[in-house]
């Protein structure tokens, strides 16, 4: 089974730049849909972006169109989140989510993904 591990969370200040990182150990990746999630407490887990399998297709949400990007690195088994212009309102808790299932679209919903990490805090201060 793989496992995703996050890393690159921190605390910032707003406008400031940070990228967060997925590994995937147990298996390869390259195969699979990635996403990136984020949860603030009370509130449901919301999609931020994802990725098929070859980066030919990319989704994101729209309040971060613009400003973050999503890549992925197969051959390292890898998942990238680079965050700009950073808000408060992007405080959160970010997941790396799989999802091994073919997609003719990019998975948006939580339950659509199979696989999690245990997420890395990011803070933004104003």
């Amino acid at each position: 089974q793989v496992q995703l591990v996050e890393s690159g969370g921190g605390l910032v200040q707003a406008g400031d730049s940070l990228t967060l990182s997925c590994s995937a150990s147990g298996g390869p990746i390259s195969t699979s849909t990635m996403g990136w999630f984020r949860q603030t407490p009370g509130k449901e887990r919301e999609f931020v972006a994802g990725i098929i399998w070859n980066g030919g297709n990319i989704n994101y949400a729209d309040a971060v169109k613009g400003r973050f990007t999503i890549g992925r690195d197969n051959s390292k088994n890898m998942v990238f989140l680079q965050m700009n212009s950073l808000k408060p309102e992007d405080t959160a808790v970010y997941y790396c989510a799989l999802r091994r299932r073919l997609a003719v679209r990019i998975p948006i919903l939580v339950n659509e993904y199979e696989g999690w990490g245990q997420g890395t805090q990011v803070t933004v201060s104003s």
